[in-house]
């Protein structure tokens, strides 16, 4: 990774400057790493399995009651 950094008069780091490819990279890398910790989060919890006939059919519902999911 190529970086520069701003420092202030005592040489104390105070910025990085990254080019924009590796800097939009590590956002890329950031969303991926966060999808996988909502994962295992998921995981983790309790999963109740519905077919998707009924989830179809419970959405269509609270949407004509103007209900949030």
């Amino acid at each position: 990774m190529s970086t520069q950094f701003v420092i202030d008069d005592h040489g104390k780091k105070l910025a990085v400057i990254l080019p924009i490819r590796e800097y939009n990279k590590m956002l890329d890398d950031l969303e991926e790493l966060e999808d996988i910790k909502l994962y295992d989060a998921a995981k983790k919890g309790k999963q109740e399995f519905i077919d998707a006939e009924q989830a179809f059919k419970e959405i269509e519902e609270a949407r004509s009651k103007n209900e949030d999911i």
